[in-house]
C-alpha cells in the first residue's frame, strides 16, 4: 500500500482544507497518462487537517453515487478520482468513464477523461469543495451545482444535442474528432479522408440546396411543381393581403414568416378575420429586422405534426411531435403546473435531455388566451392542457418515434423530395391524419424542408425506441473507422534534415503522395516549409486539416508529450530512437498491425503483427535506410491502388 504524504506545496489549499489540488493541464488528446483528451491535476493532503476516516467520505458518497460504495480504496486519492469521474458525467449520462493515478513521493497525479477544459475544470473544483464539506460535515448543495456545470456544458461548442451525440458516436466508432476553432467547425476524420461540419451539415453539402431550403415559399413552388402535396397559400408583406388570401382559400389558415425556424411566429388553426391579425403581428415580429416582411398564409391541413428524416437521399427516421402540456392539479396555476414541469430531470434542457423546457412566450399567451385562460388560471385536477398549437421540441414539445408505423408510399415521399437535393441530411415536415396511411389519400401535406436538422429527437424519444441516427450519418463517410484515417508515421525524434530526406525519398518513389511532416524545427507540405506556430499542436493539426494529405509525418518528443500531448490518436508506423521512459508512451499509440521500430545503441528491433525481428545498425544513415525502406513497403501495401510507385 502506497502511503499518502502531506505536502508543503499549498498552490490553492486555504488553511482549513484537508485536502490540496494543483498543477492542472489539459490535453486535446492522448497524453502521458490517458490515450484521450484529459484534465490532468496533483492531489495531496494538507499539513493542516486530519482527513476523516475512509468509511466516512464513502458513507456521504454513495448516497448520491450508491455504486462508489461497492468498491474499495487504499488512498484518499483513489477515492477522489473516482467520484470526479463519476460527477464528470454530470448526472446526464455524458460518455466520460476513463482515469488514471499516477503516484508521487508527495502527491498523487490524476487524469481524468474530458471534452470541455472549463467544465472539466469546474468539475474538480466542485468535487474539492464536496470532499471539504464532508471533512467539516456541513451540508453541500450537489445537485445545484451540478445543475450549474449541466448548464456550463450545454453552453459550450460541444453542447448541443445533435453535436453531442455526433461527437459521442465517432469516440465510440473510433473516428478521430476535432474542434476546428477558427472554423467553428468539427473534423472528422484526416488529411484526405475528413469530413467538416456543424451539426448535421457538412463540407460536402450544397451551400446553394441548403440556402434555398431556408427560402420557404420558393420550396413550396417548387415542391407544388413536382408534385408533391402542399398546402395552398400564398405571400404577402401587409395585413391586408393576408385576410384577402385567407379570405380566397378558405379559413382555417397558418401564417408563418418566411425567413422563420424552429416554429418561431407559426400560428396555425386560425379561424377568423379577428384571430389573423394577431397572428399576422406575432409572424412580423419573428422576423430579422434586417429582412424584409415576407410572411405565408396558407390552408390549415386538420392532423398530426411528423419529422421525416432522410440521410444522403434515403429514409431513416420519422417522429410524431406534440405540442406542450401540463396536467391540473386543482390548486395550481397554469405557470406554476409550467415551472414544476421544467424541473423534471428530461427537462433540463442538457445533450442528452429528451424534452426542452416550455418556453412562456406572447405565442402561448395568445394561444391560452383562446382557451379562455392565462398564465394565473387553476386548472382542476386532471385536465389536460396544451400549452401552443405549434409542435416544437426546441420549445418544450414531445417526441414520440414513428419510424415504424410509416406506410411505404409515405417512405418514397419522403425520400424523392430529398433525392432533388444534395443534403446529406434533410428533415421534412408533414402534417398526416394517420401516418401509416398512404399520402395518396389525402388528409396529408409537406409543410417544408429542413437543412441541417436536429436529430435528437430522433436518438432519444419521449415515447417508443431510439434510432441510432448519429450512427447511420457517419457510416454514410465511414464504413469503419480505418476509413477515416490516413497512414501516420510518428518518431520520438527526428531532425529537419531527416525530416526532409524523408520526405523527398518517398515523393520520388510516390510522386502524386501530398506529405505531411512536423518535427520541433519545422512544419512542410512535401517539401515546402509552412509556417510554423509556436504552439506545437497548432501545426499538427493545421496539417491533419488540409484536405489532400495523403501520408502524415510527426516527430513526438517526450518534453512534447508532456507539454501538450498529442492531437492524433493511433500511429501505423512507430520509430523510437533511443526512447526514454516518456516517449514509450508512444508505443501505446500503435494501432493493431503497425510497425514498431525501435533503437538502442547498435540494436534494433522491428515489431509487426506479433513478430519480432532483430538487427544490428551501426551507423545514422544504416539507422534511417531501415526504417524508409519499411515506410516504403507500408505504402506500397497500402496506397498502390491509388498511387503506383513510378
Amino acid at each position: 500500500m502506497v502511503r499518502e504524504q502531506t505536502t508543503d506545496l499549498h498552490v490553492n489549499t486555504r488553511k482549513t482544507d484537508v485536502f490540496d489540488i494543483f498543477n492542472f493541464k489539459y490535453y486535446i488528446g492522448p497524453n502521458p497518462y490517458l490515450d484521450t483528451a484529459a484534465i490532468v491535476f496533483d492531489f495531496a493532503l494538507t499539513e493542516h487537517q486530519d482527513p476523516l476516516p475512509m468509511e466516512d467520505y464513502v458513507h456521504t458518497i454513495s448516497d448520491f453515487y450508491p455504486q462508489l460504495a461497492e468498491q474499495t480504496y487504499e488512498l484518499y486519492a483513489d477515492l477522489f478520482a473516482r467520484v470526479v469521474s463519476e460527477v464528470n458525467k454530470l448526472d446526464i449520462s455524458l460518455y466520460f468513464n476513463l482515469y488514471s493515478i499516477n503516484s508521487y513521493h508527495s502527491y498523487v497525479k490524476i487524469a481524468i477523461q474530458a471534452l470541455h477544459e472549463h467544465t472539466a475544470k469546474s468539475v474538480v473544483y466542485l468535487v474539492w469543495d464536496w470532499f471539504e464539506n464532508i471533512s467539516k460535515e456541513r451540508y453541500f448543495p450537489l445537485e445545484e451545482r451540478l445543475i450549474k456545470l449541466q448548464d456550463q456544458f450545454r453552453k459550450s461548442v460541444y453542447g448541443g444535442p445533435t453535436v453531442y451525440a455526433l461527437w459521442q458516436t465517432a469516440y465510440q466508432q473510433g473516428i478521430p474528432t476535432f474542434y476546428l476553432w477558427e472554423e467553428g467547425l468539427m473534423q472528422y476524420g484526416y488529411g484526405k479522408k475528413q469530413l467538416r461540419g456543424i451539426g448535421t451539415t457538412f463540407d460536402v453539402d450544397s451551400h446553394l440546396d441548403s440556402e434555398f431550403t431556408t427560402r420557404k415559399d420558393d420550396c413550396k413552388e417548387f415542391l407544388n411543381r413536382l408534385g408533391f402535396p402542399v398546402p395552398k397559400g400564398d405571400i404577402v408583406t401587409s395585413e391586408r393581403q393576408a385576410l384577402a388570401v385567407a379570405q380566397e382559400i378558405g379559413y382555417p389558415v397558418v401564417i408563418k414568416p418566411v425567413s422563420g425556424h424552429k416554429g418561431i411566429g407559426v400560428t396555425p388553426n386560425i379561424k377568423d378575420s379577428r384571430k389573423l391579425k394577431s397572428a399576422y403581428e406575432l409572424a412580423v415580429s419573428a422576423i430579422p429586422k434586417d429582412l424584409s416582411v415576407r410572411v405565408i398564409v396558407e390552408e390549415s391541413i386538420w392532423g398530426k405534426d411528423f419529422r421525416l428524416l432522410c440521410v444522403n437521399g434515403k429514409f431513416v427516421a420519422a417522429t410524431e411531435r406534440r405540442p406542450p402540456s401540463i396536467v391540473g392539479d386543482g390548486y395550481s396555476t397554469i405557470e406554476e403546473l409550467i415551472a414544476r414541469e421544467n424541473n423534471q430531470p428530461q427537462r433540463r434542457d442538457t445533450p442528452t435531455s429528451s424534452m426542452s423546457k416550455i418556453v412562456i412566450d406572447r405565442a402561448m399567451e395568445r394561444y391560452l388566451y383562446g382557451q379562455r385562460l392565462d398564465l394565473d388560471s387553476v386548472i382542476e385536477k386532471n385536465r389536460i392542457i396544451y400549452l401552443s398549437d405549434v409542435a416544437n421540441i426546441s420549445s418544450g414539445g414531445v417526441s414520440i418515434n414513428a419510424t415504424d408505423k410509416i406506410h411505404p408510399d409515405n417512405i418514397i415521399l419522403a425520400e424523392e423530395i430529398a433525392q432533388n437535393f444534395r443534403l446529406t441530411c434533410l428533415g421534412i415536415d408533414v402534417i398526416a391524419k394517420n401516418i401509416a396511411h398512404s399520402w395518396r389519400y389525402g388528409n396529408f401535406a409537406v409543410l417544408e424542408i429542413n437543412a441541417a436538422p436536429g436529430i435528437f429527437m430522433h436518438v432519444n424519444p419521449v415515447i417508443g425506441k431510439s434510432v441510432d441516427v448519429p450512427h447511420y450519418i457517419l457510416s454514410q463517410f465511414f464504413p469503419s473507422a480505418e476509413d477515416a484515417r490516413i497512414p501516420i508515421i510518428t518518431f520520438n525524434r527526428i531532425t529537419k534534415m531527416a525530416l526532409l530526406h524523408t520526405i523527398a525519398y518517398l515523393l520520388s518513389e510516390y510522386p502524386k503522395l501530398k506529405i505531411g511532416g512536423v518535427s520541433r524545427e519545422g512544419s512542410f507540405l512535401n517539401l515546402a516549409q509552412r509556417f510554423f506556430h509556436e504552439d506545437y499542436n497548432r501545426n499538427v493539426q493545421s496539417l491533419l486539416r488540409h484536405p489532400q494529405l495523403d501520408l502524415f509525418i510527426a516527430e513526438y518528443s517526450g518534453d512534447i508529450l508532456e507539454s501538450m500531448g498529442m492531437v492524433y490518436k493511433g500511429s501505423n508506423i512507430v520509430v523510437l530512437d533511443h526512447p526514454t521512459a516518456a516517449e514509450m508512451v508512444l508505443l501505446r499509440d500503435a494501432i493493431d498491425g503497425s510497425i514498431v521500430i525501435t533503437r538502442q545503441k547498435q540494436n534494433v528491433s522491428i515489431r509487426h503483427k506479433g513478430v519480432v525481428q532483430h538487427l544490428i545498425v551501426r551507423s545514422d544513415v544504416e539507422f534511417c535506410n531501415l526504417y524508409l525502406e519499411r515506410i516504403s513497403q507500408f505504402i506500397l501495401m497500402s496506397l498502390d491502388v491509388c498511387y503506383p510507385p513510378t
